[in-house]
């Protein structure tokens, strides 16, 4: 177990954490008159909510990507809009343009989709690189330049992207450079069969129920100081830091054999991401302190696109959660 020290402060953080993390729980009942199952691609949004950090779900057709994004919008009292990427979308439709006015005789700047505080970006990948580099750029800078003119974002701003990863023709799969901005990579995976049986007796009703605001952005963003505030022990930073450089020098962990499946290992922004991302889901577990579990938790969201696997690996078809699986087995826990 990790020590967290300075205890009065942490029993003080632990009475602020059960109240400003009280809106969680009617924020995941109102969600779950929608949604079936899916906790975990639920509580991945809400870490990307409580941290600003962007999200990419990637599933098959039908896992209902879409529907929660659209769901958790409707529960939260906030500008929400879609957009679904096709192979012609230009990035003007993305980030907006210059309309002529030919009253007033001159341009004046009309805004895209992305001016929003939650943006849907359906099946990014079918969108072709421009348009890609256009939302990134904006995930990354957080504004937007219409001709000669920059615009702020929202506040807050999170972007929430899915893709197909069955379907390759007329696609454009994401850079790694690229998908480095995204804070988590979500796999979405299929419902149990008694999550699935939930869900047909759902559809035989006929009702489509309705979702209320139940959360506003100030009481979000009181959750987000929140978040930064708790406490991370030393230990726990030199935990991230050990699984961190074990994906750049697999050796030095014992994990020689790794090196050869390696091509690049996680950069500095996974550092981050993870002691982020660790600190938010302590947060929705009503803990004042980061844990090794919490790391261990969110780890593979973190990792899983920011470490590119060389073409041996590829051979022996050895995929990237199973790397990042060993890294976690052979880094020793505080």
């Amino acid at each position: 177990m990790v020590q967290t020290g300075a205890a009065p402060d942490i029993r003080a953080l632990m009475g602020v954490i059960q109240e400003e993390s009280a809106f969680v729980d009617l924020l995941q009942n109102e969600v779950g008159k929608v949604i079936v199952g899916q906790k975990t691609m639920v509580d991945r949004v809400l870490i990307g909510l409580l941290t600003g950090g962007h999200i990419l779900l990637e599933g098959v057709p039908g896992l209902a990507k879409t529907l929660t994004v659209k769901t958790v919008a409707d529960a939260i009292e906030a500008q929400f809009s879609r957009m679904q990427f096709t192979p012609d979308l230009l990035p003007a439709d993305l980030t907006g343009t210059l309309v002529f006015d030919p009253r007033k005789q001159e341009f004046t700047p009309k805004r895209g989709p992305v001016f929003a505080n939650l943006v849907l970006a359906d099946e990014i990948n079918r969108a072709p690189a421009k348009v890609q580099s256009a939302l990134l750029e904006a995930m990354q800078e957080r504004q937007v330049t219409i001709g000669d003119t920059t615009y702020p974002l929202p506040k807050p701003f999170l972007v929430l992207a899915t893709q197909n990863p069955v379907e390759q023709e007329g696609t454009y799969p994401l850079p790694e450079a690229q998908t480095d901005r995204f804070m988590l990579h979500v796999r979405i995976t299929y419902p149990t069969r008694e999550e699935e049986r939930a869900i047909l007796d759902r559809m035989a009703k006929n009702d489509d129920p309705q979702v209320r605001p139940v959360v506003d952005l100030q009481r979000i963003e009181q959750a987000r100081s929140v978040v930064r505030s708790i406490h991370s022990d030393d230990k726990v930073k030199d935990y991230i830091l050990d699984i961190i450089w074990a994906t750049r020098e697999p050796a030095e962990a014992k994990l020689a054999d790794l090196a050869g499946l390696i091509e690049m290992g996680a950069s500095p922004r996974a550092s981050i991401a993870l002691d982020v991302a660790s600190r938010a889901h302590a947060f929705l577990k009503r803990r004042p302190a980061v844990f090794p579990d919490d790391v261990k938790a969110v780890g593979p969201d973190v990792l899983r696109h920011r470490i590119k696997l060389t073409y041996e690996a590829e051979a022996e078809n050895v995929k990237v959660e199973d790397v990042v699986q060993r890294i976690f087995d052979a880094v020793p826990i505080p």
